[in-house]
């Protein structure tokens, strides 16, 4: 089946459909934005402003040190554990200033995880916040540990009684904490010690991260992303978006996780200003779109949930934001609406994998359309298959997604096997297989169903449990709602739902009368037979809920009432 070209009818005007970008390292890309504007602010931290120069200075400083220190070489692993803070942006650019590699893990990790994220990408360094000491001390008698550099937030940090209208977290404002081992090196006194970094030898196909992803089973698996990916990726989006050096980003999203580094990234490559929240509070970011004048937010749909469920959302001036960028989850159509309605704004859905660097698919911003993952973006070869057979698909038929894009990963490190499982060959090109359950339409835009291994099959029925989700958002008590399967004794498998009400809601509605409205708007055999109303989702880190967790769970129960024993 030829390329699928019909989205062009809706691309964006001046956007090339073909892009030539040229080799760049990304740590150049920070430097010419330091040398255009070297007074303005780059991060802004709860009141706290540093200038392009003096980052750029900061990182210069910081890879110095960890050259001459820890003897960082050309291709070395460093891992960042970090909450969102200036330390990981400074630790970030001054680890690729070495030609080192970044493994940026999730900073709720365990000490048993850390030392895995070790043991498999074979780093040899960290970079840390004290916060998370307690997790890292027990690795610093560990051989393959060579040094930790460990910083306090609160030295770049504004000060509360300057910004009484920001909640800053008790670990922001903690003070810097007196640490002894002789592996530990602190983050200020090595910025103090001003040591210039030695000449930089690196190219666009070097590495730059390894990005570590779960899947559905098994390790974690490190992708592996290369300069190139993330240069190719960053020129797409400004071209697509036309975001200038004017725009204040704000980031909210965890930025180990790829949706939020590429936001790290964008802002400042492009000399954006970037003001940070360490966690998602929903005052603060308030406070921030107010203040600071933020023009551009990513954001996932329990965060825009949360924001637009406030009491006092139409008194809030939120004038500022021209851009809103939602991916992760699907945005229903209730709660799209809503923010449509009072922000005047179209939420710009995306579509993509750590795998991918990012995005593949966006919405064109002139024709944004909801609950879409948009459409294939510049040099972006998508289609769908059948998931078992590998046969292409037609419009409107679901299957597996895949796609062929330069910023699709170089595979998984020391793991061939399963970089060979995940790509599939089309017309003489690799294809990364997504995993997740997707259709396009006649106007050539992605629709994604459900991951692949999520679906409930109840008398035989398929049910896409994101599809009940969106159904349950158009209730206006409803707040949040993550649907699973439950153990049925006739029909195998049922629906079940976990709902959050909104808070003027709770209490007015009981449990079936949210079913007996669901059966007016599903299919009979979609509608959920159970539904729990509960205070909060698990969720990770990047705002993703926990669905596997509940699901296990579940099964556990249903499993204990059964009497079977596994």
């Amino acid at each position: 089946m030829p390329r699928l070209t019909r989205h062009y009818a809706h691309w964006p005007e001046g956007v090339p459909h073909t892009l030539e970008v040229q080799d760049r390292h990304l740590f150049s890309l920070l430097e010419d934005s330091a040398k255009a504007s070297p007074a303005k602010t780059a991060l802004y931290y709860y009141g706290r402003e540093i200038s392009y120069q003096q980052l750029y200075n900061a990182s210069l400083m910081l890879a110095g040190y960890l050259q001459q220190h820890f003897e960082v070489q050309h291709g070395d692993r460093i891992v960042l554990l970090m909450q969102n803070c200036p330390q990981f942006v400074i630790a970030y650019y001054a680890a690729l200033r070495c030609g080192a590699i970044v493994v940026a893990i999730n900073a709720m990790s365990t000490t048993e995880e850390i030392s895995y994220y070790f043991e498999d990408s074979g780093a040899r360094v960290l970079v840390t916040t004290q916060e998370i000491f307690e997790r890292v001390q027990p690795l610093l008698n560990e051989d393959f540990l060579r040094g930790c550099i460990i910083g306090a937030t609160s030295e770049f940090a504004g000060c509360q009684q300057n910004t009484p209208y920001l909640d800053i977290p008790d670990f922001v404002r903690e003070p810097r904490r007196v640490q002894s081992h002789a592996k530990l090196h602190e983050f200020s006194a090595a910025l103090a010690a001003g040591i210039a970094p030695l000449p930089l030898h690196g190219s666009a196909s070097d590495l730059a991260v390894i990005a570590y992803t779960s899947g559905t089973t098994g390790k974690p698996k490190g992708a592996m992303l290369t300069h190139r990916n993330f240069n190719y990726n960053i020129r797409q989006r400004a071209l697509w978006l036309k975001e200038g050096s004017h725009f204040t980003a704000m980031l909210v999203m965890p930025v180990n996780h790829m949706g939020g580094m590429f936001v790290m990234n964008l802002a400042m490559c492009n000399g954006q200003t970037l003001a940070i929240l360490s966690r998602w509070n929903v005052d603060t970011a308030l406070e921030l779109i107010e203040r600071c004048g933020v023009n551009s937010w990513a954001a996932v749909t329990p965060m825009l949930a949360e924001l637009m469920a406030r009491p006092d959302i139409e008194q809030r001036n939120l004038a500022s934001l021209e851009r809103l960028y939602v991916g992760a989850t699907a945005m229903p159509e209730a709660l799209a609406q809503r923010i449509k309605e009072r922000l005047k704004l179209t939420p710009i859905e995306s579509y993509g994998m750590s795998e991918t660097c990012g995005a593949t698919h966006v919405n064109p911003p002139h024709s944004a359309r909801l609950q879409c993952g948009g459409v294939p973006y510049i040099n972006t070869d998508a289609r769908v298959i059948d998931p078992h057979s590998g046969e292409e698909l037609g419009a409107n038929q679901p299957g597996e997604i895949v796609m062929n894009s330069p910023i699709v990963f170089a595979g998984y490190w020391n793991k061939p096997e399963a970089t060979r499982e995940s790509f599939i060959e089309i017309d003489g090109k690799p294809f990364l297989r997504s995993g997740d359950i997707g259709y396009y339409d006649e106007d050539g835009y992605f629709y994604i169903s459900d991951r692949l291994k999520r679906m409930i099959n109840a008398s035989g029925h398929k049910v896409w449990p994101a599809e009940v989700e969106n159904a349950l958002y158009a209730h206006p008590a409803v707040q949040e709602a993550c649907v699973i399967s439950a153990y049925d004794a006739k029909r195998g498998e049922t629906v079940k739902a976990f709902v959050i009400l909104r808070p003027t809601a709770r209490g007015t509605l009981k449990e079936d009368e949210l079913s007996e409205w669901a059966r007016g708007r599903l299919s009979a055999y979609k509608v959920p037979r159970i539904v729990e109303f509960v205070d909060s989702l698990p969720k990770t880190a990047t705002g993703k809920t926990l669905w596997r967790d509940l699901q296990q769970q579940q099964d556990e129960r249903d499993r204990a009432l059964r009497g079977v024993v596994v």
